[in-house]
């Protein structure tokens, strides 16, 4: 499948600055004193202008888990084997897994997609078939994928947002799963971001010694490999990259295009959003940062991306738990600006 990323990036829309002006105007009606509510006054002005609306609402809300595997993971860069992508997609499909509680609880829908896990196609009525092969290559033998195959993710990622629209999808949640994929977002935060493979390499499933150290000197070998002057965004994610994080690329891509907000979970996530902004800038002002992990590189992401989280839980699991925790605030933020009296319609004096 091929698609223009130049005409993508230019379909992206600016804020709506007209609808966020009248959010700010319906913030200094309210009865609270002015900017009593903090972050949640800027939230709800923040999402008038994503999705063009001065009182917006989050109806129906999605969490996208894009799966995949990492040939990189043959390294022994992760505490758990390959394998447990694949026990894991049961489990989300299953309903088992903390997202899948977490989701429920945030009254949001959870939608599995199989970008690429090792072994045979999973048969599942609710999972999304969006495969691009089982699992990426070693990206020190060579590249991660071809550059075809990462704008063919991309495509994958992006009809899974076209097809949510469709029954009203009004904010996406990013969530992951990969064994080896911390490795990968920490070559392309690096790459994206120019910061320093020890910098932005994290313990990930729980790699501690000499073991974490092999895990830098992966990525501070990948860098030597693939990162070269001229070197544009798309190539940068095809030879460091995932299935599921050129997937999740996708959906930021198509959420902007179509005014969705995005809600980021963690490291990985944010990778994929570095390289959606890289590709399209525009679709930076679609997002909205959950939470910092703590894996050191999430920091040198979210700075990159200009973005301030909402919470700082020590959260490192992925799997869009962070967004997925986030979203209650989100919506708390927009219940306050949409359902609060004005100072008119309360009876109550202005200062």
């Amino acid at each position: 499948m091929s698609i223009d990323l130049a005409a993508i990036a230019a379909s992206i829309p600016g804020l709506d600055l007209a609808a966020m002006d009248a959010a700010r105007q319906r913030q200094t009606q309210l009865t609270k004193p002015p900017g009593s509510l903090g972050r949640l006054e800027d939230l709800a002005i923040a999402i008038a202008g994503m999705t063009g609306t001065e009182r917006p609402r989050f109806e129906h809300a999605a969490v996208v888990v894009a799966a995949a595997d990492h040939g990189i993971a043959a390294r022994g860069v992760s505490a758990y084997p390959r394998e447990v992508t694949r026990q894991m997609l049961r489990n989300f499909l299953a309903g088992g897994a903390a997202i899948s509680a977490l989701a429920r609880n945030a009254g949001a829908r959870v939608i599995v997609a199989d970008f690429g896990v090792a072994g045979e196609a999973i048969s599942h009525p609710d999972l999304v078939g969006a495969r691009q092969g089982e699992g990426t290559h070693d990206f020190l033998d060579g590249p991660a994928m071809l550059v075809e195959t990462a704008l063919d993710a991309i495509a994958a990622g992006m009809a899974i947002v076209e097809r949510e629209r469709v029954a009203g999808l009004d904010v996406v949640c990013t969530g992951e799963m990969g064994i080896g994929n911390t490795t990968s977002a920490a070559a392309l935060t690096a790459a994206f971001t120019g910061a320093p493979a020890a910098t932005v390499t994290g313990h990930g499933t729980g790699v501690e010694g000499e073991a974490f150290a092999h895990k830098v000197r992966v990525v501070e070998d990948a860098l030597t490999r693939h990162v070269e002057p001229g070197t544009t965004p798309i190539e940068l994610l095809a030879r460091l990259g995932g299935f599921e994080i050129a997937g999740l690329t996708g959906v930021i891509l198509a959420a902007a295009a179509n005014r969705v907000p995005v809600v980021l979970d963690g490291y990985i996530t944010t990778a994929a959003a570095l390289a959606a902004v890289a590709i399209a800038p525009g679709a930076r002002n679609y997002l909205v940062a959950s939470h910092r992990s703590v894996e050191p590189g999430h920091r040198a992401a979210l700075t990159a991306l200009g973005l301030v989280p909402l919470v700082d839980l020590g959260l490192r699991l992925g799997e869009g738990s962070g967004a997925a925790i986030a979203l209650p605030v989100l919506r708390g933020a927009l219940a306050a600006h949409n359902e609060m009296a004005t100072f008119a319609e309360a009876g109550v004096s202005e200062a």
